[in-house]
């Protein structure tokens, strides 16, 4: 016995109309947002425009008022405002149940998070029960205006060799994690105004099954998230001594080491510098890659730098194809001539030769 699948058509589409807006999701530690958090603000406010809507924003936590305030300031028109004890420390089942409420009340089109470890979590969690769907891990946001107002969420697919547009048609809200890194915050307006709803929303912590104990911080250095100049190198430094080279720059430029996923799995750097699909997404002002050949799992997490300079003996490499200025040539020769440079542009601007930012530590390049 065979059954016959009968797809729908356009005249038979829900009716989603009371759905209208984005909301973002702002997620935090101790009521210290995550740099993901505005930055999705901000690209919510560029899908809002497109869609004519509301920019909302979701803040749970205990004593987080600061917080709700801080979104306004960065692009939101309406903040959903969750503050509770139990809300101290994340938790799945009390956040998700939090979260879906303000969604069955405020009846978002769009629901953006972090693709964090509590972003993915609480999102998927969320995606579940609702049910609706959940694309993850996205590096581009975009919609189609009226009448479809389709989310359109892109991430690299097919073992991160090409990019995947997914949409979800039959479902509201439409869900999304972004990768951290991809878009850009709107510069922070004190003198925005807009509505902060206080919701009420209370859960017993004995209804709780998980507790917090303590956080335990895995000490790193690395902020390779932050960094506004990021020194990073690929298979081509050859070995692990490759990167004290890189070090050596990095600390003269004020600057941070990365990697790509080949050095972090054969063991030559950590995965804190891990700069790609699989480790972390960047943007910053400054971008040197060393030995990197330029593979599309790496790029996707570099590729928004406001300058890339690519160094490679292989004129051919794809890395050259999307950096601003290319060197062909040996990086262990060129490497040595930058930080030399650097030091003695730093020892100029001591002497009072230099500018003022040179002397207070930092290399103009």
């Amino acid at each position: 016995m065979t059954e016959e699948v009968k797809k729908t058509t356009e005249d038979e589409m829900p009716d989603w109309s009371e759905y209208r807006g984005v909301l973002v999701y702002v997620e935090h530690r101790e009521g210290v947002a995550k740099p993901i958090s505005w930055q999705l603000l901000g690209q919510g406010r560029r899908l809002a425009e497109k869609l004519n809507a509301d920019v909302m924003a979701l803040v749970i936590g205990d004593n987080v008022g600061k917080l709700a305030e801080e979104a306004i300031a960065f692009g939101a028109d309406r903040v959903f405002q969750v503050d509770s004890p139990t809300m101290h420390d994340y938790r799945t089942y009390p956040y998700s149940r939090a979260a879906m409420k303000v969604i069955h009340d405020a009846k978002p089109e769009i629901v953006l998070f972090g693709a964090t470890a509590t972003g993915r979590d609480l999102a998927g969690a969320i995606a579940t029960h609702l049910p609706t769907g959940l694309t993850a891990d996205c590096t581009q946001l975009d919609v189609e205006p009226d009448p479809s107002r389709l989310l359109l969420a892109s991430r690299p697919a097919f073992s991160e060799k090409m990019m995947a547009t997914i949409l979800c048609k039959q479902y509201r809200p439409q869900m999304a994690t972004a990768r951290a890194g991809v878009f850009e915050a709107l510069p922070r307006d004190p003198s925005r105004r807009g509505e902060i709803v206080h919701v009420d929303y209370t859960m017993a912590e004995e209804a709780v099954a998980a507790k917090v104990l303590d956080f335990i911080r895995e000490e790193s250095t690395v902020n390779i998230e932050e960094a506004e100049i990021i020194v990073a190198g690929g298979r081509g430094l050859g070995s692990a001594e490759g990167f004290k080279l890189l070090q050596e720059l990095a600390d003269e430029l004020g600057g941070e080491v990365g990697a790509s996923r080949a050095c972090v799995d054969v063991g030559w750097i950590n995965h804190h510098h891990q700069i790609g699909q699989t480790g972390y997404t960047v943007r910053p002002k400054l971008y040197f890659a060393f030995g990197i050949s330029g593979a599309v799992q790496h790029v996707v997490g570099m590729q928004n730098s406001d300058m890339i300079i690519a160094v490679n003996r292989d004129p051919e490499a794809p890395i050259f194809k999307i950096a601003h200025y290319g060197i062909v040539g040996d990086l262990y020769e060129i490497v040595p001539a930058m930080i030399e440079e650097a030091r003695k542009r730093k020892a100029d601007a001591a002497s009072g030769k230099g500018s003022k930012t040179e002397a207070e530590g930092g290399v103009r390049v």
